[in-house]
């Protein structure tokens, strides 16, 4: 999906309470904005960006801020591409994130698989921990409004991961069923 419309959102709150300012910025974030500058990000013009925002609108007004809410397009080719590269990096930042926390569930696997502890408890602990990674990852798709290039590589850790817990569990049946 890719659009060429988007959505500024420019603001100024108070610097105290810090942490308003704070989840203000951890709510745009969630969101999927980039920030141009400080107090200044960009929303794809999709789904409900602009009611959200409008929200957020309240929000600063509520912390004795301002805020302005403008839609706007890119002057030229150069100046999209660059915009949409913006968005690109920022998913792109956050799939290697998600890539390492696989990484680390894959080493995990790997030391219980190594020390022979094969468990019920130890399928459960790591279920849980391939639920999050599954709902992660879900998150981060969703904001990942330009395709951007770790996707694929998530996607495919991702389930890695889903067959490395299959086969560790399959080890667990065998061991805990006493056909070992």
């Amino acid at each position: 999906m890719e659009t060429t419309t988007w959505l500024l959102f420019t603001y100024k709150v108070p610097p105290e309470p810090a942490r308003k300012r704070v989840a203000l910025w951890r709510r745009l974030k969630s969101m999927g904005a980039v920030y141009l500058q400080n107090g200044v990000c960009l929303l794809p013009k999709i789904g409900g960006h602009a009611r959200r925002l409008k929200m957020l609108q309240n929000d600063v007004a509520g912390m004795g801020g301002e805020s302005v809410i403008l839609e706007t397009a890119a002057l030229d080719r150069p100046q999209k591409e660059k915009v949409i590269s913006r968005f690109m990096a920022d998913r792109d930042e956050q799939y290697r994130e998600f890539i390492c926390t696989c990484e680390d569930f894959e080493t995990e696997i790997a030391k219980e698989t190594k020390a022979r502890h094969f468990s019920y408890a130890e399928i459960e602990e790591n279920e849980v921990d391939l639920k999050k990674l599954k709902v992660w990852l879900a998150k981060i798709r969703k904001l990942d409004f330009y395709g951007a290039s770790l996707a694929g590589e998530a996607e495919k850790r991702l389930r890695g991961c889903e067959a490395l817990l299959e086969t560790y569990a399959q080890r667990v049946f065998e061991v805990c069923d006493g056909d070992d």
